[in-house]
């Protein structure tokens, strides 16, 4: 039975971020330029070079000083000190999350995108039209 340290493992906090960012293995390993079963073996590491930790850590938004010091604990301590008002009254709480409204119509947004995956499978279909005209 090992009894080696493993509170400052690398790997399995690159993958929490990862995942906390809602960020799939598949999407990483295609920002990084390698397979998803290399970032599989990235995130089983206990350690990894400073030149790749950087890489990973600017990809997901990080420093890679972040990485080395997330702490799930201080995550949800956030979280939990921005929506838990343990008083009776929940001013605070209704204050607060008014900074998260967004600020913008959600309904124009969905027809923005919709307009541009339009657009780009238009495009698509172009091209491949014009691909089969030149066979």
């Amino acid at each position: 039975m090992s009894t080696t340290n493993t509170t400052n493992h690398i790997g399995r906090k690159i993958s929490r971020i990862r995942e906390l960012r809602g960020m799939k293995q598949e999407a990483l390993a295609m920002e990084l330029g390698v397979s998803q079963q290399t970032v599989s073996n990235i995130e089983k590491s206990a350690s990894i070079e400073a030149d790749l930790l950087a890489q990973v850590a600017n990809i997901l938004g990080v420093t890679p000083e972040a990485i080395e010091n997330f702490s799930e604990e201080a995550v949800f301590n956030i979280i939990n000190n921005t929506y838990n008002n343990t008083s009776s009254d929940n001013s605070t709480l209704i204050a607060s999350s008014v900074n998260y409204l967004p600020t913008f119509n959600a309904a124009e947004k969905i027809v923005e995108l919709y307009e541009r995956l339009l657009e780009a499978e238009k495009s698509k279909v172009e091209y491949l039209e014009r691909l089969l005209k030149d066979k």
